[in-house]
């Protein structure tokens, strides 16, 4: 990322496994739509993705979540250092917590979207509940990219 800030969008998942893409194949439409927003693909977040943070003026994760209720949610990352992952894979808390101690400033402003996922087997393709929670993050996605500032997607979490 050069020094202008701006919006990044990080997919998250496997393409090879299930409702594990959604984080990915909601990127690929990001991609497609806008694209002026800054966005990573990756298997999973680990500590050299601190670097990436540098410079977004605000960051939205997109991941599968087995066991969520709804199709999608949305909340606020906030950095935690109870979070931090002594392995390759880490939550965006703790990258953010990361982020924190290595940069010595505050990071940027975080939000994860979580999409239901029922089946995250190897060689399967999107279940129907990964489906409806595509289809529902790729909502909430275009809202927030249609004002994307760090309070109107606060808004949006608290239901504004």
């Amino acid at each position: 990322m050069s020094g202008v800030e701006r919006t990044l969008v990080i997919g998250i998942g496997n393409t090879a496994r299930g409702d594990d893409a959604l984080g990915v194949r909601l990127l690929e439409r990001v991609r497609q739509h806008y694209p002026a927003v800054g966005t990573l693909e990756v298997f999973q977040l680990q500590i050299e993705h601190v670097l990436d943070l540098a410079g977004a003026a605000c960051v939205l994760f997109c991941d599968a979540a087995i066991g969520l209720e709804e199709p999608c949610a949305l909340h606020e990352a906030r950095a935690e250092a109870s979070r931090l992952a002594f392995s390759h894979a880490m939550a965006p808390e703790a990258l953010l917590e990361v982020f924190v101690r290595t940069q010595g400033r505050p990071p940027p402003p975080a939000f994860v979207l979580a999409l239901r996922a029922d089946s995250t087997a190897l060689g399967e393709g999107l279940s129907p509940a990964g489906e409806e929670a595509l289809r529902c993050g790729w909502t909430i996605v275009r809202q927030l990219l249609s004002d994307p500032s760090p309070g109107a997607w606060r808004s949006r979490v608290r239901g504004g």
